[in-house]
């Protein structure tokens, strides 16, 4: 053990009181309910439970009822029952029941209705012997699992809102009306953001078909007068280290420093547009007359509502250029959406400066989603504003300081020109997480930076390099947020849409995603209340999305650490800090309980109170191989969130599965050890499925990259399997979605007749 890792943890140790010892009682509670009786043997079940040490062994007909809860206290009260492995419906039901306060009692659920009796033949041989290695492999976890003991301690309740727009104006509103502190950081002089400097905004009240003004002002007035928002402008953040409820963050602001202490992060940075001296081939530079849309919207708000071109001239005739640069693999691959609805709204500007002038829209596609509709049909029913599709030939400038706009593949068939006194470019809409020069094809996988490769003892690990931009993160794994496509710093957009990669941190408004003024204001919302829920459960050593209310975190035996820093490169969330030297830090509220660092560590040091490496090695050891080559034995390691569902509704649709395997569930796939593969092989099984979530580009993994992470070890278990002298491909990943849980039928059964040509496991029966 290196000085680094003893002082490490000696420091992660604290010396405590000695504590009561704990002697675990299990009890082993099997229903009948459900067909679960009418199906399997009872007694042979018992008689399961009794040899793997269950001390009590009870059945009832309804497990789940007042009687069966009350059967279960009374055995807690008067024997001493501390853990209860209750063998009958899927962990993810009826958790209202089986629910005992977990720093006091262990719980653990064995699935025999949904995974066992709905999807196999009742009353047989393969059937029964399901049913009791399911219950041994729940008995097996069990007896690994440890009281949970959480870290609490106090934490700051405040919270830090990046950007003074729109955004961070109603997150910091949110977050006081929700009784939180909130400091409010803003780069410029003045807060407001893009809202502040537009004439008017799209429409924000029903039905939906008139612009109006602002109402930013009105929000401004309310943050300053707040006596619980403190609002720093010109600052810029310097450092922000630490965890959720202990951030600390050192700000600069008008020649002064300070350091902050700040509870959770709410990053409303907002957005900039992009680059239009990159669109030269649209007239942009070339051409006087040729603007963007934010150049548009400062043109009418300096000139009350004018429409004065760049050399000063009225213009009465203007036409709008939509995705000007975006959706262009060379420039923006994107849609920034809210271009499509803003040149709406400035054609309406056009008509309203002057009842004669005209505005011409050139599309590709008309993007106005949801109640927007209704201001698209508007626009349309305009008299002034003529929409046309088509793609731009060339644009070139007319002899009177206008331009000459030639454009092909028009619904009437045939290229078309026509003049304008001022075309203006809807360019997109570029998040301020992308430093000023930086764009997207400039990005690396998940990061604003650049890799590099170093060389370990357990092999080479990918780090990422990245300048400090807005955060100036302290964390081991980089600066900055990592994100999900084009530098928007979301972790999950479907599922956790303000989640970042950094527990503790929700990203909100046009930093994230594309949206109108009025998106971003409930999307402030949004953010503040998921900003509010990580500090409360942080207060009480539970873990946010998705495990919600999770005490477990990991615990590090540094007395084998080798300095590898694989759990520190590998974990979605940037847990795992380290010293000088890769000893890895923990930060406990940052964590998200996933394991994926105890599947990274080669050397099987990392684990938590109910998860371990060791417990799911004893839980694959209680499987019964039985000799006979008929009745082979297939472990299947299931992710908990995609594919344990997919079984459960397999199950509740009464769909007949492979009786050959046995279910393992986990947190991700992500924290897949490779020795349980060498020690179930070698023990006979014939092979091993992982079913987990989808990974790469559309990817579904809660744990954003668990799936991907399991995928990259499994390329090495060649090398473990030829050691065995067995065939690689008796291991298969497969990646599932919930929406594809009838394929599972047949996905077990592929893969059973695969590992049939391979002939029998050779180890089976040693």
């Amino acid at each position: 053990m290196s000085d680094t890792a003893e002082e490490t943890a000696a420091e992660q140790t604290p010396a405590e009181e000695p504590k009561e010892e704990y002697k675990q009682k299990i009890g082993a509670y099997i229903c009948t309910g459900c067909d679960i009786g009418d199906s399997l043997d009872i007694e042979a079940l018992e008689k399961a439970a009794a040899a793997r040490k269950a001390e009590v062994v009870k059945t009832h007909e309804f497990l789940c009822s007042h009687e069966g809860v009350e059967m279960i206290n009374s055995d807690i009260n008067n024997e001493g029952v501390n853990t209860m492995v209750i063998a009958a419906c899927s962990m993810r039901v009826n958790t209202d029941a089986f629910s005992w306060d977990p720093l006091h009692y262990i719980t653990e659920r064995v699935n025999l209705r949904e995974q066992v009796v709905w999807t196999h033949e009742p009353n047989n041989e393969n059937t029964q012997m399901m049913a009791e290695d399911q219950l041994r492999i729940g008995l097996a976890r069990a007896a690994k699992t440890s009281r949970l003991e959480p870290a609490v301690t106090d934490l700051t309740r405040s919270v830090l809102v990046v950007g003074g727009g729109v955004t961070g104006l109603n997150t910091a509103l949110e977050s006081v009306a929700a009784g939180y502190d909130v400091i409010l950081v803003e780069k410029e002089g003045q807060l407001g953001g893009w809202a502040a400097r537009m004439r008017k905004v799209l429409p924000t009240t029903p039905p939906f078909t008139d612009i109006g003004p602002s109402d930013v002002s009105n929000k401004i007035e309310a943050v300053n007068a707040s006596d619980r928002i403190n609002v720093l402008l010109n600052a810029e953040i310097t450092s922000t280290e630490g965890e959720p409820g202990q951030y600390k963050v050192t700000v600069s602001s008008n020649g002064s420093e300070e350091t902050l202490d700040v509870g959770a992060i709410v990053l409303a940075a907002g957005w900039r547009p992009y680059e239009a001296e990159k669109l030269e081939h649209l007239g942009y530079g070339r051409i006087g007359s040729v603007v963007t849309n934010t150049q548009m919207e400062e043109i009418v708000a300096a000139n009350d509502g004018r429409i004065v071109r760049p050399d000063g001239k009225t213009a009465k005739k203007v036409a709008f250029l939509q995705c000007a640069g975006q959706r262009d693999a060379e420039h923006l691959p994107y849609c920034s959406s809210v271009c499509c609805l803003t040149s709406l709204k400035q054609a309406v500007y056009v008509t309203e400066s002057d009842k004669d002038a005209e505005a011409y829209i050139i599309y590709k596609d008309m993007r106005t989603p949801g109640l927007y509709e209704s201001f698209y049909e508007a626009a349309q029913n305009n008299p002034g504003v003529m929409l046309t599709k088509g793609e731009v030939v060339s644009i070139e400038e007319s002899g009177d300081g206008g331009v000459a706009v030639t454009i092909d593949n028009t619904m009437l068939g045939e290229k078309v020109v026509f003049e304008a006194d001022m075309l203006v470019l809807a360019a997109g809409m570029v998040t301020n997480m992308l430093p000023e020069g930086k764009i997207v094809n400039d990005l690396t996988p998940d990061y604003v930076g650049e890799w590099k490769e170093t060389e370990t003892q357990d092999g080479i690990i990918k780090e990422v390099i990245a300048d400090p931009h807005i955060l100036k993160l302290k964390y081991r794994q980089g600066p900055e947020m990592p994100y999900l496509s084009y530098g928007f710093p979301d972790s999950h957009f479907v599922c956790f849409p303000y989640e970042t990669r950094r527990t503790g941190i929700y990203a909100a408004g046009t930093v994230r995603a594309p949206m109108t003024s009025m998106q971003s204001e409930a999307d402030a919302g949004g953010a503040a209340l998921k900003a509010i829920q990580c500090l409360e459960l942080a207060a009480q050593g539970k873990s946010v999305h998705p495990r919600v209310g999770d005490m477990t975190f990991p615990e590090i035996n540094y007395t084998n650490c080798t300095q590898c820093r694989r759990c520190t490169v590998e974990c979605p969330f940037g847990t795992l800090d380290e010293d000088e030297k890769g000893t890895p830090k923990t930060n406990t509220y940052r964590c998200r309980r996933c394991g994926v660092c105890m599947g990274a560590c080669p050397q099987k040091i990392i684990s938590f109170k109910d998860y371990s490496v060791p417990m799911i090695a004893d839980a694959m050891k209680s499987v019964n191989v039985p000799e006979e080559d008929d009745k082979p034995r297939i472990i299947c390691l299931i992710c908990e969130n995609d594919a344990y569902p997919s079984l459960d509704i397999a199950g509740i649709n009464r769909l007949q599965l492979n009786p050959f395997y046995r279910f393992i569930n986990l947190r991700c796939l992500g924290g897949t050890n490779l020795v349980w593969i060498a020690d179930s092989l070698s023990a006979g099984v014939e092979g091993i499925m992982l079913i987990g979530c989808k990974h790469g580009d559309d990817y579904q993994c809660h744990f954003i990259k668990g799936s991907e992470m399991c995928s990259e070890r499994l390329g090495k278990v060649q090398e473990t399997l030829s050691r065995l002298m067995l065939e690689a491909e008796r291991v298969k990943q497969v990646q599932l979605s919930i929406n594809e849980w009838d394929q599972l039928p047949q996905m077990l059964d592929d893969f059973a007749e695969e590992l049939k040509g391979f002939g029998p496991n050779p180890f089976k029966g040693f």
